[in-house]
């Protein structure tokens, strides 16, 4: 049992309207039954590439966004067998730990990644609470690197690192009602950018 914390004031009830349990002090390494890395196949031999297995680098990532990835590359499985890198199962957490740090997503498939990611897998909560809690982690640690000639975090010592962990009926409350807000900010974000282009060709036809 990981060590009591005191809980955010803002929290969900349970069906009988009390508190959840006192959220819990947990190392990223409790949270996880498996930790695989990434590697990349040569890309000058054409039999490792544009195969049917998915291969993910830093850039498909967005910055802000937990559950959104863009598979661009693929790989074959005889790229698979001649490289580091290994399938990931699908619902797990997909870290860039090198180049890029500070991104991360929940895969919704089996992918194949880089050398830059960490993934971990088993998850042992709700994937999305674990996602927007890491997210804000790596955050703090972007933050702490900054200045330094340190370009990413090891597995072992992101793995040392802790985060705050509630009781699984809250980690899901908690998850659903952010991917909510994050689909309100991104209808909003439509919104004003056609709010922009709208005020931009007003502008053009009054000047002309």
């Amino acid at each position: 049992m990981g060590k009591k914390e005191k809980a955010p004031c803002l929290r969900f009830k349970d069906t009988n309207g009390k508190d959840y349990p006192a959220w819990e002090q947990r190392k990223l390494e409790e949270l996880a039954s498996k930790f695989t890395g990434g590697g990349t196949p040569n890309t000058s031999n054409p039999n490792y590439w544009n195969g049917e297995i998915p291969w993910i680098q830093s850039s498909d990532l967005k910055e802000d966004d937990v559950l959104s990835l863009t598979v661009k590359k693929h790989i074959s499985q005889e790229g698979l067998k001649n490289s580091a890198t290994k399938i990931v199962p699908k619902n797990s957490l997909v870290i860039v730990t090198r180049v890029g740090v500070g991104k991360l997503v929940v895969n919704t498939q089996e992918i194949a990644t880089s050398q830059d990611f960490l993934s971990l897998s088993g998850i042992k909560g709700d994937s999305r609470f674990l996602a927007y809690s890491l997210y804000s982690l790596l955050k703090k640690i972007t933050r702490r690197v900054q200045g330094t000639s340190i370009k990413g975090i090891t597995k072992t010592d992101f793995l040392k690192e802790t985060i705050l962990v509630p009781a699984l009926e809250e980690q899901e409350k908690i998850s659903s009602c952010m991917v909510e807000v994050d689909k309100l900010i991104t209808l909003h974000q439509r919104k004003l950018e056609t709010l922009k282009k709208l005020k931009s060709e007003f502008s053009h036809a009054v000047i002309s």
